[in-house]
This record gives C-alpha cells, sequence and structure tokens, in this order.
C-alpha cells in the first residue's frame, strides 16, 4: 500500500501551492496534481488518504472526478473545496458519499482538522478491512464439519447438544470445537462471536 497522505487536485497553482505549504507545515504528507486529468492518469487502487478536490477545474470538474473514482471503487474519502456559489453542488456530493466540503475562503486550521480527520477515517477503515479479510483467510482453513460445529457453538449450544444435533459423539464436538478456536485464534465462544459479528 502507498504511504497514506492528503492527495490534492486543484487547477489553480497558487491555491495548491498554498495548500501543499500549509499540509506540510503541520506535517501532513501531500501531493497534489493540477488537474482531474493528470490525478486520474497517476491513480492507483493502493493510493491511501484521502482526497481534497476543487469543484469547479478547467476540463473535467472536481465532481467528475469524484463519479469517476467511486466508479472505480475508490474508498478515499473525499472533501471538496467550493465557492459560496457551489454549496448546493456540494451537497449533492455529501448524498452520493462525498465526506465533507469546505467554502472558500476557508479556515486553515479548520481545513487542516477536517483533513486530519479523512486520514484517520480512511486508516481505521483500511485497518477493518484487513482485520475482515484476514478472518475470511481464517474461516477458510475450516472443514465443513468444523463450520457446523462453529455455528452451532455461536448459536449458544452445550457439547452434548451440538453432538444430538450433528449425530457425533461429545468427545468429537470437543475436538472439532478445539479446532475452531485453534483456527479462529479465539479463546471463547465469546470471543469467536464477537470477530464473526464484526466481519458480518
Amino acid at each position: 500500500m502507498c504511504e497514506p497522505k492528503l492527495h490534492i487536485v486543484d487547477d489553480d497553482e497558487a491555491i495548491r501551492d498554498a495548500l501543499c505549504w500549509l499540509f506540510q507545515s503541520r506535517n501532513v504528507p501531500v501531493a497534489s496534481w493540477p488537474s482531474a486529468e493528470a490525478f486520474l492518469a497517476d491513480y492507483d487502487p493502493a493510493m491511501a488518504g484521502c482526497l481534497l478536490l476543487d469543484i469547479r477545474m478547467e476540463g473535467m470538474s472536481g465532481l467528475e472526478l469524484f463519479d469517476r473514482l467511486s466508479a472505480m471503487g475508490c474508498r478515499m474519502p473525499v472533501l471538496f473545496l467550493t465557492g459560496h456559489g457551489d454549496v448546493p453542488i456540494a451537497v449533492s456530493a455529501l448524498k452520493k458519499g462525498a465526506r465533507d466540503f469546505v467554502e472558500k475562503p476557508f479556515n486553515d486550521n479548520d481545513l487542516v482538522d477536517r483533513v486530519i480527520e479523512a486520514l484517520a477515517f480512511d486508516a481505521g477503515e483500511r485497518e477493518r478491512q484487513a482485520g475482515q479479510a484476514g478472518v475470511a483467510a481464517r474461516l477458510a482453513t475450516l472443514t465443513q464439519r468444523e463450520r457446523q460445529v462453529m455455528e452451532l457453538v455461536v448459536a449458544g449450544k452445550l457439547n452434548k447438544v451440538i453432538a444430538d444435533e450433528l449425530g457425533i459423539s461429545m468427545r468429537t464436538v470437543e475436538v472439532h470445537r478445539a479446532h475452531v478456536f485453534e483456527k479462529m485464534g479465539v479463546k471463547t465462544a465469546v470471543e469467536l462471536a464477537r470477530i464473526l459479528a464484526a466481519v458480518g
């Protein structure tokens, strides 16, 4: 995965330079592009962090870029920089999944705080997705019988009841249960239920 950073896309060089300086002064890693087309040419699904897009740009607008990235499966949080007349457009972008919009002229500290929040949100989402992928990989190691035992354990059933339902001995249930706990990296049924609930 690429280093998490703020990705600024703005066709106004002076604003772009000022924003880069602002975020670098607050130790926020940043990269910038002069157009939506330039960003798309460099876009990599492994990019992490968040995007700060100007709504109105020459060529492709920030909104069009947002739509294109969404269609490509980009999940980085997006914040829009908007002039006063663009607020209705920005609100409609929020409804489509953008994280926030900031009106020009903006307060420097407020903008930096919002970007730092978006970067933290992205990091948390990536951590959660990595955890889900890890649980899915562990689930894939279970045999069909271990899965059956696991589902009944998570449903709160006792070993004797599980044995009766599956037509196997209690000792066999205990062995399968031990294997499930070992493969899933848990010590209790409650812990197992919690990680399964987290991945839906």
